[in-house]
């Protein structure tokens, strides 16, 4: 991935939090080398014996910086925001840790916000796929891409008034190689050779030479940097939970906490970056608090008595028919929707394909027939949401038809590797259920079908069974803090298949329980999904390539050679046009493969808040940014507590 690993996104419910760059796969596949005309930035290129030596403030892989050297401010914040107020969100189920970095243990919620990297990753939100200085103040690699080195800023200070030195940044580095997860330690050791400190404020990466080019300067600058001092100090681990923090040099810090019950951090008043032209306008807020639920509802009804102030609401219900409370009824309470510029979450039914009867892609056929997304939406969803069909929805990258033009052209070149009938059939949709009933009689005589081909044969207690008598168990955890929809959901998913003759059943586990079934892939199927990607980035490998079959990332098990064969496609792609046509056909390759029974999207982000937050008129594409450049109102936020609308 660009960045350290972050946790894994519950799909039963997604809370707001700073945009993170990493979320969009490919962001920093970019190179700040600008050559010619009509580019909208410059950076600087020397020659050293022959070689261009390209110097820049930000980096991208297209050379499209839209920002110039010496920029003033990111052109969607208010640079003349107030400071102060508090934000305040919610979270359901229980942590037990403040290091999101852990193998084990259940991380708080926003628990990374304190550290950041040589590059900023939380902006520009308008810009895709560039990424600015924040602990460098700039960088210098070779035109090849062999090796890259930042020079940091010497105002850098961690919350504790130690400076961030290159020393740092090299530690850190190292220390997710040997304590980070696995698959990121493995996928980075093949890609970045050595980090090397040259003096106390100049750190240089050098990259392997037999693999792409991408992911590569953006995957340096992209490391949460800690502080080696507090560290060798303490003896702390990154792979174990704890409740101790390290020392951070980002705008905000820990300030208390109440296990299960609720984290508040607090602005650094000596945030040794508050003037520098990327954060104007940002980190407005003097507290950032995370109230804990033990599930949705109580969440929900703390919302509605102010005791927390801003929801990014996923609950359809609750978000056509929820808010007629009396907060909302005196003004109290605004609801807004913003567009959403990013490609929908691939989220949906993932089937487990290291379970032996899913191998059969007929019994995933089979069991996909069983969700009826026209139904659910209509009757569960108020009928807010679309039906997903690819892994680059809505994005120039979305297979359509049958393929052609130089997608049809790069799947020949890889000859019998390719299905004869990718390259003739149309790509797969996702199939069409009746709204009238939960069961459409149709699908489940073909799902019948499919199990009776595939050796599932009905006995006579109406259970499927195959030659050796074992019957068809499918078991699909829930996590029980989530959504009563997602639960309703399930459920009438579930009773479909046993419609099917399949022996299947939901079972709710407390959040501790469902991370752990997460991480140890114990599950049939799960209701899960995949991180959007637009770009063509080395975190593709991550999600779905062979050396990431048993990865957090990949909760389906993807391994397939073609798979593989397009990621290095489109990740040595010279041109965008090479890019573009091969992530068409991975997408068209992801479908066909079919791991996952696509469910639901929307293309706008519901948003509920207590009337004294604020954000820019024009809002960028990329990021809703609550926390980020929103700011509050001061005269509204007392005028709100004089009113008695907040706890």
């Amino acid at each position: 991935m660009h960045r350290t690993p972050s946790r894994h996104l519950s799909m039963a419910h997604t809370k707001a939090e700073p945009l993170k760059r990493a979320g969009l796969l490919g962001l920093g596949v970019l190179t700040a080398l600008v050559i010619g005309t009509g580019l909208r930035a410059e950076s600087h290129a020397t020659m050293t014996k022959g070689e261009a030596i390209i110097q820049s403030h930000g980096y991208s892989f297209y050379g499209d910086l839209d920002y110039p050297e010496g920029f003033d401010q990111l052109n969607y914040v208010n640079p003349d925001a107030p400071k102060g107020g508090y934000f305040a969100i919610d979270a359901s189920g229980t942590f037990d840790s403040l290091n999101p970095y852990s193998r084990k243990g259940r991380p708080g919620a926003m628990s990374s916000i304190m550290y950041e990297s040589l590059l900023d990753e939380n902006a520009p939100a308008d810009e895709y796929g560039a990424q600015y200085c924040l602990l460098c103040e700039s960088l210098e690699y070779d035109e090849g891409k062999t090796w890259v080195i930042f020079h940091m800023r010497k105002d850098a200070k961690f919350s504790d008034g130690t400076p961030v030195t290159a020393h740092d940044v090299v530690f850190s580095h190292e220390l997710l190689l040997e304590q980070g997860l696995p698959s990121y330690a493995n996928a980075v050791k093949q890609r970045i050779l050595s980090a090397e400190a040259l003096d106390d404020y100049t750190v240089k990466f050098t990259f392997a030479l037999d693999i792409p080019r991408r992911s590569l300067i953006d995957q340096a600058g992209g490391v949460s940097v800690w502080s080696k001092k507090w560290f060798e100090e303490t003896g702390a681990r990154l792979d174990e939970p704890r409740m101790e923090t390290s020392p951070g040099s980002g705008p905000y810090m820990i300030d208390s906490y109440d296990i299960n019950r609720r984290i508040v951090y607090k602005r650094n008043p000596a945030y040794w970056g508050k003037d520098l032209a990327i954060n104007k306008g940002r980190h407005n807020y003097d507290e950032l608090r995370v109230e804990y639920f033990a599930d949705e509802t109580a969440a929900f009804e703390a919302f509605k008595a102010g005791e927390y102030t801003f929801r990014t609401e996923t609950n359809s219900k609750q978000w056509a028919t929820g808010y007629n409370f009396p907060a909302v009824e005196k003004g109290w309470v605004k609801q807004e929707t913003i567009p959403d510029g990013n490609p929908p979450t691939n989220v949906g039914f993932v089937f487990n394909l290291r379970r032996e009867p899913l191998k059969d892609k007929r019994v995933r056929e089979a069991l996909a027939l069983g969700y009826n997304f026209e139904w659910t939406n209509e009757s569960l969803q108020y009928g807010l949401f679309d039906q997903r069909q690819s892994f680059f929805q809505g994005t120039v990258q979305e297979a359509k038809g049958v393929p052609e033009g130089k997608e049809l052209a790069i799947l020949k070149s890889l000859g019998d590797m390719v299905p004869p009938e990718l390259l003739t059939e149309p790509v797969r949709m996702a199939h069409t259920s009746s709204a009238e009933r939960v069961l459409d009689r149709g699908n489940l005589r073909k799902a019948m079908r499919l199990l009776d081909d595939a050796g599932w044969a009905v006995g006579s207690d109406g259970k499927r069974r195959n030659e050796a008598g074992q019957t068809l168990d499918i078991v699909i955890p829930i996590i029980s803090s989530g959504s009563p929809t997602m639960e309703s959901l399930v459920q009438t998913y579930v009773q479909n298949l046993q419609q099917m003759g399949v022996n299947a059943q939901m079972q709710k586990v407390d959040p501790s329980q469902f991370t752990l079934r997460q991480r140890e892939h114990d599950y049939d199927m799960i209701f899960s999904g995949y991180r959007t990607f637009i770009g063509a980035g080395t975190g593709l490998y991550q999600l779905y390539g062979t050396e990431a079959k048993d990865d957090l990332f990949n909760p389906a098990g993807v391994a397939s050679p073609l798979i593989d064969t397009l990621i290095r496609t489109a990740l040595e792609s010279e041109e965008k046009e090479t890019e573009t046509a091969a992530l068409t056909a991975l997408d068209r390759v992801l479908r066909h493969e079919f791991f996952m029974a696509p469910a639901y999207y929307k293309a706008d982000n519901w948003l509920a808040y207590f009337d004294m937050y604020r954000h820019p008129e024009n809002m960028p594409p990329f990021a809703v940014g609550e926390m980020d450049f929103w700011w509050s109102d001061p005269e509204r936020a007392d005028a709100l507590k004089a009113e008695g609308a907040l706890r």
